[in-house]
């Protein structure tokens, strides 16, 4: 049997993830700092660690039997949120700190792991983001420069792309002089039921989510952070992990972008979710509020290339599920008081 650790485990991706190994008849230990906040883990094991701590990440990587070892390691543990947490600045620090030694105490930890059992077999993919690309590449906000070779003169628009690449080149360096195996993608805005959706650290398709069921069946108004044009592309959460899977099933290594070309703008994504919702409202502008960069859209070139993945899933589509999954969180919230 086949065993993959999952770090993240209780996030939105890495619960998600852990679900489809489960499926897939891996053997599966999930590592967070918390369970998984809407449903229950189906990891076989469950540890609860804090991977800024050199010790957690080597009590992540070890199995009980000697000699045995992980075949796959998912790396999602990270600190993130949306526009309001990444792009005030005010949380920078922890973000670089937090991010950079959970993957530092990791590779370190599994390349010693390695020279003392005289094997190199363990996988790791890496999720970086979007957030990497040069802010000039995306001034326009419809058209904007993604691709993967693009991400060089590096000038992400926040500290979180910076720590992001950072860590892209550090999977890579232990790649280089410690021979572990890897496979990096960079996701473009996951989406979809069970992510976060409220609280402050919620993206975009599900804080408009929240504000379109919290209005009455008719009238009532929204707020939307900024001038609405910004541009964005948005993938449904079943087929990030469908082509992350088949990434870490091929030999390509990437740096390669997991995400939809389905580029809207912010008022468009009010639109479809209005629409889905059958409710009709005003809306106001936040022009001061943080917003990230005008336009970003995936490019999604390379993967087709490399792996015959593309994405299959229209925007109202996986926006129908996810609307349901809130309005339904949100009917929950009201029913305990």
């Amino acid at each position: 049997m086949k065993r993959a650790l999952v770090l993240g485990a209780g996030g939105f991706i890495g619960s998600h993830m852990v679900k489809r190994l489960k499926d897939e008849g891996f053997w599966v230990r999930g590592v967070d700092l918390k369970y998984p906040e809407y449903s229950e883990t189906v990891a076989d094991e469950f540890l609860i660690l804090d991977l800024r701590h050199r010790k957690s990440a080597i009590q992540s990587l070890e199995l009980p039997v000697q000699g045995q070892h992980f075949d796959h390691v998912y790396q999602y543990a990270a600190d993130m949120g949306g526009a309001g947490y990444i792009f005030t600045g005010e949380n920078d620090a922890d973000v670089m700190f937090n991010s950079a030694s959970i993957n530092l105490n990791i590779l370190q930890s599994q390349a010693e792991l390695n020279l003392q059992s005289g094997t190199i077999s363990t996988k790791f993919f890496y999720s970086s983001s979007a957030c990497i690309y040069p802010e000039q590449n995306q001034m326009d906000p419809e058209n904007p420069h993604c691709e993967e070779a693009s991400a060089y003169p590096a000038n992400p628009d926040s500290e979180y792309g910076w720590e992001k690449l950072f860590s892209e080149r550090l999977f890579f360096a232990y790649n280089r002089n410690y021979q572990i195996p890897i496979a990096v993608a960079r996701f473009h805005n996951i989406f979809g039921p069970e992510g976060t959706w409220d609280g402050g650290k919620e993206k975009s398709p599900a804080a408009i989510c929240r504000k379109v069921a919290n209005l009455p069946e008719s009238g009532g108004e929204i707020e939307i952070w900024g001038d609405g044009k910004q541009t964005r592309s948005f993938l449904f959460i079943d087929e990030c992990i469908e082509a992350t899977r088949r990434l870490m099933d091929s030999d390509f290594q990437g740096p390669v972008n997991i995400g939809s070309e389905e580029m809207v703008t912010i008022n468009e994504l009010v639109d479809i979710t209005g629409r889905i919702a059958k409710k009709s409202f005003s809306r106001k502008y936040k022009l001061d509020a943080p917003t990230g960069v005008r336009g970003r859209n995936s490019s999604n070139d390379l993967i087709r290339e490399k792996l015959g993945w593309d994405f299959q899933m229209t925007l109202e589509e996986g926006l129908s599920h996810t609307y349901r999954w809130i309005s339904n969180q949100i009917k929950s919230q009201e029913l305990r008081g």
